[in-house]
């Protein structure tokens, strides 16, 4: 793959300023349509979920709604469940594997669990194709105490009443090359670093947390999702994007402390899902289907677990 070098906006060595933002924001152009993709479903799941809008985007309010599904039949004593999608807009299957989700088998889990699913985090992202927000903020980093993503700040907001009820959190995102050929440089000259490549795990794989992990819960989405596509190998130095592999297809980050959205919560198990949508050994419907497959083996876990 190419990678740009240096990378087309700002000087090398120094941080972006307004202007450079400024910049890279008018280079962003509108690819595909939240209101056409992800909004219908929605709305085709109004008889089943209370639907919540917990927030709009300042910059085009009208255009990006934040919505989130909920369990009609909440009951307190019930398992709470979160699933996250499109926290970086980009990563296709995220969206569409939450949204799968909920269309699909949620209805399984009825009068077991309690659900709220917010199935595109980062409505602009999304239609722009981008990692980023539109103010050159990635929302995977702003999950704390003064963060500045509205995406991320929305999100907790709508969280934050049952922050500590929540025992499962699913957090669904993909690795594409892409991380290396714009977003990896974008990030290294917005933060005035030289630009390090890295290698793209082909498949499948987990992050959980280092601060409180949880092998067992870990390995089990592995193994269910392993029937619906291949794992990620470690590389040759047995790590995975730049981390130790503790058991097959899993890697370990220290989630609040980085500000990641699977941190957000007092969840007992909570994991990150990272598919590789660019292998030539899955499709797009694979990686879907993927996404799905890690939600409902967390969630059968956790009820197993629960009993």
């Amino acid at each position: 793959m190419t990678v740009p070098h240096p990378y087309s906006i700002g000087i090398p060595g120094t941080p972006w300023a307004a202007p450079e933002v400024a910049l890279w924001c008018a280079r962003q152009q509108i690819q595909r349509c939240y209101r056409d993709d992800v909004l219908p479903v929605i709305e085709r799941l109004r008889s089943r979920f209370e639907v919540i809008e917990y927030g709009r985007l300042d910059h085009d309010p009208a255009r990006y709604p934040l919505l989130a599904l909920r369990s009609r039949n909440w009951h307190d004593p019930l398992p709470t469940v979160l699933v996250t999608g499109g926290v970086h807009g980009y990563e296709t299957s995220g969206v569409h594997g939450a949204l799968r989700f909920a269309e699909q088998q949620a209805q399984v889990y009825a009068g077991r669990i309690n659900l709220l699913i917010a199935p595109c985090v980062s409505p602009w992202a999304y239609e722009t194709i981008q990692r980023w927000n539109i103010h050159a903020v990635d929302p995977n980093r702003s999950f704390r105490d003064g963060g500045t993503a509205q995406e991320a700040l929305a999100l907790m907001a709508l969280v934050a009443p049952i922050r500590d009820h929540v025992q499962l959190h699913v957090d669904l995102h993909e690795t594409t090359d892409t991380d290396e050929s714009e977003f990896g440089p974008a990030r290294a000259a917005r933060d005035g670093k030289p630009y390090t490549p890295g290698v793209i795990p082909d498949g499948f794989y987990l992050v959980d947390d280092s601060e409180q992990p949880t092998p067992a819960f870990q390995q089990a989405v592995i193994e269910a999702v392993a029937k619906v596509t291949h794992i990620a190998p470690a590389d040759a130095d047995g790590q995975i994007i730049g981390s130790p592999v503790v058991s097959p297809g899993v890697i370990r980050y220290p989630l609040r402390a980085l500000g990641l959205c699977a941190g957000i919560t007092a969840a007992r198990y909570r994991t990150t899902t990272e598919v590789y949508p660019d292998s030539p050994s899955a499709t797009p419907e694979q990686c879907i289907a993927a996404q799905v497959a890690a939600v409902c083996a967390a969630i059968d876990y956790l009820l197993d677990a629960s009993h």
